[in-house]
């Protein structure tokens, strides 16, 4: 298993031969704090073409759609509470069945209702990002994004991307203003 830190990359496939489908999880802890709302974080999905946006609406994976048309991303269901060890929430990626028009997946985590709940990810810590071999279970990465947020109610965790026929993985651990209508907008998707 490696561990990462912010910015570098590493290839999946070329290391784990015959990788085909992998399970993307991200976790995250709340700290303490008196806003009287509870804290919803939600992990998706954005499916990106060459120019780094959605080809269409439809490959922005969320709570609101959990699979991508292809089959080759699902998302395995909203956690509301975040309670628990372990992953929060799931996304399951079949790299086999990733269309030939997507050259890159960004995995993103926002919180719901940041705004009328004045909450952010400087309110968040001990935030993780790992991929499992989902044919034995293995951990083959992880990223512990640390506690650099401060106002953000928005990251880009990590990315999943092709290089030829190879499938590599950037930490990103990029923070944005604006939640999820911010991320929305980045990528090119219609809200």
């Amino acid at each position: 298993m490696i561990n990462l830190f912010k910015g570098q990359k590493v290839n999946l496939t070329k290391d784990n031969p015959g990788l085909s489908k992998i399970l993307v999880g991200l976790g995250w802890d709340v700290n303490k704090y008196d806003g009287g709302s509870s804290f919803d974080l939600d992990a998706s999905a954005f499916l990106l073409g060459a120019n780094g946006k959605v080809t269409a609406d439809s490959d922005f994976i969320f709570y609101g759609k959990l699979q991508h048309d292809s089959g080759s991303v699902q998302h395995m269901g909203d956690n509301r509470t975040g309670i628990g060890e372990g992953d929060d929430e799931q996304i399951r990626v079949d790299l086999a069945k990733i269309p030939a028009n997507i050259d890159k997946i960004a995995f993103t985590v926002t919180i719901y209702e940041a705004e009328e709940r004045k909450q952010n990810f400087g309110q968040v810590s001990n935030s993780f990002i790992h991929i499992y071999d989902e044919s034995n279970g293995k951990e083959l990465i992880r990223y512990d994004l640390g506690e650099d947020f401060s106002v953000e109610t928005a990251v880009v965790v990590g990315e999943l991307y092709r290089q030829g026929a190879e499938w590599k993985f950037n930490a990103v651990g990029s923070g944005f203003k604006g939640g999820l209508k911010a991320l929305c907008q980045n990528y090119g998707v219609n809200i």
